[in-house]
């Protein structure tokens, strides 16, 4: 069987705009899945120019917090991506998380009822076009759950490949068997000849995750008790500095992608033997910024 490119996460660093745009460019011209945003520098933004700038390539948002804009707006502007796309725009959305919450000023609620309501009322817009394909984040089950009863598809992040067949195992098993039913993981990923130095830079992407708890909570879900435990009294002692010693090798290698352009590629197809159709790169380097992370994966992958 051929291998199947996976989509790459990118974000629109201020001063480097135009740089990301080129590289989505040549995204496409390469022949990877497809292009992710996450919500940092207005992902939004960053579609309009990927609707204009490309022709093929599928994008879209991984995530937008629900509570960034009324669904009224988000609709307006994710209907008229779909249409001047010609239909490669997919809306994932999602509750981000609490430091965000505090960003963004607003107190939300619970997060499954948050969500089926954002739903609710996102499907009863009318008189914009048709909307693009709904993708739902999700962690634990009952997220997992949710997604494939209201949405198209459904994003993970940081998830955990030895895990991924109990979280899928919650969709309903038409949703499991449909091809046009997208499940998709964010991944942290650092290619590299130097293993250690890539799992240092994983694990100080990760950190931060390690400091909220619906985070720690899934992944004490699928089996990392007593890394979570270890974590959570270095937070509540004050000890910040020793979370990422406390990362074992087992989850990092669960979690992420990491090590020589071969090994990462034959991860990728481990992944998606596990279930994970849309498997979105998220490019760190041991050696330099985003450009390079990029170049790096464009390297993993050249034909």
């Amino acid at each position: 069987m051929a291998f199947v490119m996976p989509a790459i996460s990118l974000v629109a660093v201020p001063g480097r705009r135009q740089a990301m745009i080129e590289a989505a460019q040549e995204m496409e011209a390469r022949g990877f899945a497809g292009i992710y945003v996450p919500s940092i520098f207005s992902n939004m933004a960053l579609c309009h120019a990927l609707a204009w700038t490309t022709r093929t390539i599928p994008f879209g948002t991984a995530i937008a917090p629900i509570y960034a804009s009324t669904v009224g707006e988000f609709a307006q502007a994710a209907a008229f991506l779909h249409e001047v796309s010609g239909g490669r725009f997919r809306f994932g959305i999602g509750v981000s998380h609490a430091p965000a919450h505090v960003r963004m000023g607003i107190t939300p609620g619970k997060p499954l009822a948050d969500t089926r309501a954002f739903v609710e009322r996102w499907r009863k817009q009318e008189g914009m076009g048709a909307l693009p394909p709904l993708l739902i984040a999700a962690l634990r089950q009952k997220m997992v759950a949710l997604a494939g009863e209201l949405g198209e598809g459904v994003l993970f992040a940081n998830a955990c490949l030895s895990h991924m067949p109990v979280s899928l195992a919650a969709l309903p098993a038409a949703k499991r068997a449909d091809n046009a039913f997208l499940a998709g993981n964010m991944i942290p990923t650092c290619i590299s000849d130097d293993i250690e130095a890539a799992k240092a830079v994983n694990r100080r992407t990760l950190t931060s995750y390690c400091f909220l708890p619906n985070y720690r909570n899934y992944w004490k879900e699928a089996g990392y008790v007593e890394e979570m435990a270890a974590i959570e009294q270095a937070v509540a002692e004050g000890r910040r500095d020793d979370v990422p010693r406390l990362m074992s090798d087992r989850w990092l290698d669960d979690t992420t992608l990491f090590g020589p352009a071969g090994r990462v590629r034959d991860r990728i197809e481990v992944w998606r033997a596990a279930g994970v159709g849309t498997l979105i790169v998220v490019p760190s380097s041991a050696a330099g910024n985003q450009l390079v992370a990029i170049r790096e994966v464009f390297a993993a992958f050249a034909p």
